[in-house]
């Protein structure tokens, strides 16, 4: 998933606050002499189960590998906070895609150019995990992160509602169509409003829309880039004439159209909410990160079935989400090859086929992803498979975070009936083209 913290320039505050401590805090392993390897993480399942082959790693090779896991809300503070350090406390810090911008240019982050090739064979890791994982700038062929945990944005829907032969009938009879999980846009519009009925407290969808972090930027660029519009050009830094267009302008409003079929409050839906109202009950179909959907499996069996995201025209594009292991250059030069051992070791396709068996432990291995076991084994991992090749990210530069909350304030302003679509995309693009401009990344 898309993690949920606080915005980069709190975490540039921290950094020039923490910047010469020197502060170095002894794990237990290293107090006693052993060699051992340090992994900052959020605290969340996929974690745990990178402690489990932590602590296989650790049986096989005698190294120790501690997983230090940070509540998501204040994840970001401290890693930023600890790389104003003059020694991290962690060797490996898996991070968002969206920090590998920052991370390379500031000297955070470890090259591994050279090395990731070796270490594993490229050809083997999903081209789209690759590039927005892994690499900076984008088609460099400079690597600052290995993959870790892969993920995508997706659709949980009651499978129960839709096998139902009354209900299978009534759509029919409505729509002279198959009530099936939906393959376009506008047949998801169709189904979304069959299955909304308020006096019965049902809806027809949950959308990512919330304001507190990223959750709106990453639920809504999906249908900017189905509808044929983008972000801007990375090359030129231009927006103006990308985002602000007329298939920007429809997609805004396809999304809020969508809103009427949804519950209440359903214009401020984080990652959570989604999931509170489709394991509810109220809610037909619910978009969130696939991370998200053992839980859903785990509460709702075979009633819940999963789909991938739904396409307009022929484009088909999904928001990534995942993380990178990336080694701190801020650690003694022994401890980075410690760092670049576990990561092979993580890497190789035996030891990926233990870590898809822990809870959202999703792959970037291609024979995996494509093999019949790993498609077979849940109801969520086949389309899971399927959306990593529509896979698209937002900004990853340095100053990716002033352009995510510019994204998050007028758009949600347009959600929220405060301007309008087109207001909204003009305005934003002009903020954005002014973001990157000042951080020289643009004309």
């Amino acid at each position: 998933m898309r993690t949920y913290w606080r915005i980069l320039a709190a975490g540039m505050l921290v950094v020039g606050m923490g910047a010469g401590c020197g502060r170095k805090t002894e794990t237990p392993q290293q107090a006693e002499g052993g060699q051992s390897i340090t992994i900052w993480w959020a605290q969340w399942a996929p974690a745990d189960g990178l402690q489990e082959l932590g602590n296989l790693f650790e049986r096989e090779t005698g190294i120790a590998v501690k997983v230090h896991q940070i509540p998501w809300a204040s994840y970001q503070d401290q890693v930023f906070l600890e790389f104003g350090s003059k020694r991290t406390d962690f060797d490996i810090v898996v991070g968002d895609s969206q920090w590998i911008g920052r991370g390379a240019t500031k000297g955070l982050y470890l090259d591994i150019s050279d090395w990731l090739p070796t270490a594993v064979d490229l050809a083997t890791v999903h081209p789209r995990a690759l590039r927005y994982l892994c690499e900076y700038p984008a088609g460099s062929g400079r690597y600052f992160a290995a993959p870790c945990e892969t993920d995508a944005v997706g659709f949980a829907y009651r499978r129960d509602w839709f096998e139902a032969p009354e209900e299978r009938a009534a759509f029919k009879s409505k729509y002279g169509r198959e009530l099936a999980v939906p393959q376009t846009w506008n047949e998801f519009r169709d189904v979304a409003e069959f299955f909304t009925r308020p006096d019965q407290k049902r809806y027809g969808c949950a959308l990512l829309t919330g304001r507190g972090y990223d959750s709106l930027t990453m639920g809504v660029q999906q249908f900017l880039w189905a509808f044929g519009a983008s972000w801007g050009d990375e090359k030129t830094g231009t927006v103006r004439g990308h985002l602000n267009t007329d298939a920007s302008v429809a997609a805004l409003e396809f999304v809020k159209n969508l809103l009427n079929f949804a519950p209440k409050g359903a214009a401020n839906f984080d990652y959570s909410k989604t999931m509170e109202h489709f394991i509810s009950g109220s809610t037909a179909m619910a978009m969130d990160y696939f991370a998200f959907f053992p839980t859903i499996v785990e509460k709702m069996g075979e009633q819940a079935g999963f789909f991938t995201i739904p396409k307009q025209g022929d484009r088909r594009v999904a928001s990534l989400g995942g993380q990178g292991f990336s080694i701190s250059q801020k650690v003694p030069a022994a401890q980075q090859e410690l760092a670049k051992t576990f990561i092979a070791w993580f890497l190789k396709t035996d030891v990926q086929r233990q870590w898809i068996t822990k809870p959202a432990g999703f792959t970037a291995n291609t024979e995996i992803l494509k093999s019949d076991a790993f498609r077979q084994a849940t109801a969520y991992n086949a389309p899971f498979a399927d959306s990593m090749d529509y896979l698209q990210d937002f900004w990853n530069v340095p100053v990716y975070n002033e352009l995510l909350a510019a994204a998050q304030k007028h758009i949600g302003e347009f959600l929220d009936g405060r301007k309008s679509a087109r207001d909204a995309l003009d305005q934003l693009a002009a903020e954005h083209e002014q973001i990157l401009a000042d951080a020289g990344l643009g004309k």
